[in-house]
């Protein structure tokens, strides 16, 4: 009995700890990226456009929009995403997918954190797009390929 509840348990607990890698995978994560500001109408102010066609669409290059100073975790991913259009000014429409992609980090109390995946679409858009979002690092925030900033 006794051997049968180690195993057991050592099953268990191989199972908890794999979930999460002990690397991150995650190429842009910059801990000194200012905190943005904000718009009257509770958007961040993005300035810089990225080139790197990864940012934001391969879960390796998520867009980290870090949530330590807010209450609500997925305010600052709404933040980001409202201030984006589609290339033409197009109004965008959002809404979260899935969980996926664990992640060590030092910014959650579990050692751990996850991404979400956003699916984003605007009228005319054909297929709608995946984007990777990260509540729990920060990083230097961008728009996207494709898309353009909402007036």
């Amino acid at each position: 009995m006794k051997i049968k509840f180690i195993l057991l348990f050592t099953v268990i607990a191989i199972s908890f700890t794999s979930c999460v890698s002990t690397k991150s995978t995650l190429q842009n994560v910059n801990d000194n990226a200012p905190i943005p500001q904000l718009t009257a109408s509770n958007t961040f102010v993005i300035t810089e456009f990225s080139k790197d066609p990864k940012y934001g669409y391969n879960p390796d290059y998520p867009i980290n929009v870090f949530y330590r100073n807010t209450k609500d975790i997925n305010i600052n991913q709404e933040r980001f995403l409202n201030a984006l259009s589609g290339p033409n000014g197009e109004k965008v429409f959002f809404k979260k997918l899935e969980i996926c992609c664990p992640f060590p980090t030092k910014n959650c109390e579990m050692g751990g954190g996850f991404l979400d995946q956003y699916e984003v679409t605007w009228v005319g858009l054909k297929q709608p797009i995946k984007l990777y979002l990260n509540c729990y690092e920060k990083g230097d925030l961008m728009v996207p390929l494709g898309f353009g900033l909402a007036k």
